[in-house]
């Protein structure tokens, strides 16, 4: 059983920055694939960005050059640093593990767990 504690989420003016955090409670964390997922109203949830066990990460072409996933396994977190943040950014954030491979994968059928996702709010 894996659990997940998003933090970090709040409203910011375009252009600014946010840091999300994702404590994960899993015993072979480091071994997971962490990815955050984002969904605003009237929207299909999609990929933001992740990271595999091995610390390769990938990008949705919407964030690439903004936004930085990372993850420290000693303390079991994931982070997403947002920066330049735009209006559309306006979601609901999650964070999720898929823990049977180490792989990132967009899909999120996928992934095994979920965080209980923060709100992320940009005014223009």
């Amino acid at each position: 059983q894996v659990q997940l504690v998003e933090s970090g989420g709040g409203l910011v003016q375009a252009g600014g920055s946010l840091r999300l955090s994702c404590a994960a409670s899993g015993r072979a964390f480091s071994t997971y694939a962490m990815a955050w997922f984002r969904q605003s109203p009237g929207t299909e949830r999609e990929f933001v960005a992740g990271i595999s066990g091995g610390g390769v990460t990938r990008y949705a072409d919407s964030v690439k050059g903004r936004f930085t996933v990372s993850r420290d396994n000693a303390k079991k977190q994931v982070f997403l640093q947002m920066n330049s943040l735009e209006f559309d950014d306006t979601a609901v954030y999650h964070c999720a593990a898929r823990i049977y491979t180490g792989w990132i994968d967009t899909d999120k059928e996928r992934y095994d767990y979920w965080g209980q996702g923060t709100q992320v709010t940009v005014s223009s």
